[in-house]
């Protein structure tokens, strides 16, 4: 299958403009996405946004998809930091897959060992550096910039960077496609 993306959201309080506009960007891109959460139902944006989820992710396949894309927000945190959220996260950096976490996401994937030896962006404030701390801790390369693409692996710090982390997932897999 060409070109299709998981995201994989919290089913409570994943950030609303790190899904939508990340979404957005990848389907104007022509790429397809499908959305996996921790339940099945209409999930809930931390500032009210409404997503219908069919797919759990327990089920999510990595051989079916070319990207595999955390989404952010405080409810990553506490639904997505497991054992089931690490496997997906080395399974598609095994086998080639982009992935890619964005604002607090990154730390699943660092947790993971999927940032090991890589060039990375994390969620941090004046007084909370942890993530940051949490990424080096498990080998990741910070960087203080919005988005960071080192190969297949694409990290971005915030909401803000939304779009220009999903343009970066849209080129990287346009380029490993051509």
């Amino acid at each position: 299958m060409k070109n299709n993306t998981a995201l994989i959201i919290a089913f409570k309080d994943f950030r609303d403009e790190e899904y939508f506009e990340t979404k957005e960007v990848l389907e104007s891109r022509g790429l397809k996405t499908k959305t996996f959460s921790n339940e099945k139902g209409v999930a809930l944006g931390r500032f009210g946004g409404e997503v219908e989820v069919d797919n759990l992710i327990d089920d999510l396949n990595v051989d079916e998809f070319d990207a595999v894309v955390f989404i952010g927000g405080s409810g990553a945190t506490r639904f997505l930091d497991n054992d089931i959220s690490y496997r997906i996260a080395r399974e598609a950096l095994e086998k080639g897959k982009v992935l890619a976490g964005i604002c607090i996401a990154p730390m699943i994937l660092a947790k993971a060992n999927a940032l090991k030896g890589k060039k990375c962006t994390v969620w941090s404030s004046d007084l909370d550096k942890s993530a940051i701390r949490t990424l080096k801790e498990k080998g990741g390369i910070y960087e203080d910039k919005s988005v960071v693409v080192d190969e297949n692996v694409i990290t971005a710090d915030n909401y803000e960077a939304a779009r220009a982390f999903g343009q970066s997932i849209a080129d990287v897999l346009t380029k490993k496609e051509s």
